[in-house]
């Protein structure tokens, strides 16, 4: 649909901020202008997450909002994409009727084709209804009358995610997305975002990603490693590899299956690797250390190699050595135990024990903790409190853990019922919402005094940081001296660019930069005047550690 202009607002996970990225490139290439302002908007969508219910509660808040600007904008088209729009499916439109467009994680590649329809659509409400069918409600507002209707226009995978391999395989159409991405060095200031796998098989009691986002599916390793070596031409010099259970990534080559002249992604099936490597191992599969040591020798420009999330059973030794010997690819793990207790586990069905756990914590600082090189492993985390039928003993048992674990940073939430997953239907939620709140406020205690000691001692230390661009407080401070015009949120991640491009455009003095570690330490310092700012940025430069507090460091460049 030609000079329309769209604003995307992005909900949730690195996930879903790369699905945002990929449909905005998708979007500009046929025309549409993004956005920072969704009241300049032809188009809005919101791209959702469900894992928490706190991004529900926001995307609620912002249907209700736009709902009375498209009582005097009837032509205004409204997209929910994402995993709330494929677990709420048409209810989603009954109870928002401001929705026009309804899409599912598995369906993105259709969005171009959806948003046209809805237009289209639009446009024969508005013209049907005609000038004379405006009404006006008891607060004054008129309300054009089909501004209460929706476009209807609904693309989700409903049951057809769990075919077989081959059947999946052959209807993906969804690998086009990934493979038609724009890459430009002005998009990402030096780091991107790559899928390795979608969907997840572990089916967690209390996760909702299995319904919405689908069986495990394994891109094919060439799509990846090209996909690697065009955003290094490009200038990205930092890559992060994205999957639900990136660790669990295999890619079986005589499985493969052909689609128009492209290699389709494959469905996952059942690990059963060891702690010492994948027993699928051969020339026939690539395994997930395969994939790491591919990328980080046959893509040389891209000077840090990442991934999250790993799933901390059937962590292989293999993956662990290709870390090690690979000096580009991060010493940092991102790796969830949700709960210090065997029993909350167990109803949880994560499928492994703490024993289990911290040995695997105990066998990567073995291979990956060298603090007297300069390359500390870091560790970060994820751990849900209250839980069903959490006992004072289970959370004892947490924070037993989390003292074990030391991660430099641990993202602790209270457990909340989420619709559709089997602790929802099957287990009472039992812990009080104050037993909730209380635990939350004392792991966050411990896990705050953990990362104030991580912190600590860096200082005085010289850190290699990727410097991501202007800091937040930069940011806040240009955009109030700015009366609020500078945008701090376009297309999937803030559009760092343009961000960026207009806080230094009004800057004078000093800038505060802000960059992250190799172990994903977030750290600022000033920028002399003696240096451009913006040469900086998407650059990996040399930082001495002066101050520290829970969540930053403090430094300067040397």
């Amino acid at each position: 649909m030609p000079d329309r202009t769209v604003y995307l607002e992005t909900f949730g996970c690195q996930m879903n901020e790369l699905d945002s990225e990929l449909v905005a490139g998708q979007l500009t290439a046929l025309g549409y202008r993004l956005t920072g302002e969704a009241d300049a908007a032809d188009v809005v969508l919101y791209n959702t997450c469900s894992v928490r219910d706190l991004a529900e509660q926001k995307v609620r808040s912002r249907l209700g909002e736009i709902r009375l600007r498209k009582a005097e904008e009837p032509g205004l088209v409204v997209g929910v994409l994402g995993c709330m729009a494929e677990r709420d499916g048409e209810d989603l439109i009954r109870k928002f009727p401001v929705v026009d467009v309804l899409c599912g994680p598995a369906e993105l590649d259709k969005l171009p084709g959806l948003l046209d329809n809805a237009v289209r659509t639009r446009e024969s409400l508005v013209a049907d209804a005609g000038d004379e069918a405006v009404l006006t409600k008891k607060n004054g507002r008129t309300v054009h009358a089909s501004a209460e209707r929706s476009a209807k226009v609904v693309a989700l995978q409903g049951d057809s995610s769990r075919r077989s391999s081959t059947l999946a395989a052959a209807g993906d159409s969804l690998e086009m997305l990934d493979l038609s991405r724009a890459v430009s060095p002005h998009d990402h200031d030096g780091s991107a975002y790559v899928r390795i796998t979608r969907g997840c098989n572990k089916f967690c009691t209390y996760c909702v990603v299995p319904h919405t986002r689908g069986a495990e599916i394994h891109r094919p390793p060439d799509h990846i490693v090209d996909e690697c070596k065009r955003l290094a031409d490009a200038g990205i010099v930092e890559v992060t590899l994205l999957g639900q259970t990136v660790n669990h990534y295999r890619f079986e080559h005589g499985s493969s299956v052909s689609v128009s002249g492209v290699t389709q992604p494959q469905k996952g099936r059942t690990y059963k690797g060891s702690h010492h490597r994948d027993v699928y191992a051969g020339e026939r599969v690539t395994t997930f250390a395969d994939l790491l040591k591919r990328i980080h020798d046959e893509a040389p420009g891209i000077q840090r190699l990442r991934f999250v999330t790993s799933y901390p059973r059937d962590f292989g030794n293999d993956v662990l050595e290709v870390m090690r010997d690979s000096p580009r690819i991060c010493r940092y793990l991102h790796i969830p135990a949700q709960s210090g207790s065997n029993e909350v586990l167990a109803r949880m069905n994560r499928g492994y024990t703490v024993e289990e756990y911290l040995e695997f914590l105990d066998r990567a600082r073995h291979f990956l903790d060298e603090p007297e090189k300069g390359r500390p492993l870091m560790l970060a985390g994820d751990m849900i409190v209250g839980f069903c039928g959490e006992t004072e003993a289970d959370f004892e048992a947490s924070k037993e853990l989390l003292r074990k674990a030391r991660y430099k940073n641990c993202f602790i939430f209270k457990y909340s019922p989420r619709p559709g997953t089997t602790a929802y239907d099957r287990i009472a939620d039992d812990v009080s919402e104050a037993d909730k709140r209380r635990r939350c406020n004392e792991l966050l205690a411990v896990q705050h005094e953990i990362s104030h000691g991580i912190s600590e001692s860096l200082v005085g230390s010289v850190q290699h940081v990727f410097v991501q661009g202007v800091s937040e407080y930069e940011r806040k401070r240009a955009k109030a001296a700015d009366n609020g015009m500078i945008s701090l949120t376009v297309g999937g991640r803030s559009d760092l660019g343009s961000t960026n491009a207009a806080v230094l455009e009004r800057a004078s003095g000093p800038v505060q930069m802000t960059g992250r570690t190799d172990g994903d330490l977030i750290v600022v310092f000033d920028c002399p005047e003696s240096r451009s700012a913006t040469g900086l940025i998407g650059r990996v430069v040399p930082v001495r550690i002066a101050r520290a507090n829970v969540l930053t460091l403090f430094g300067e460049l040397v």
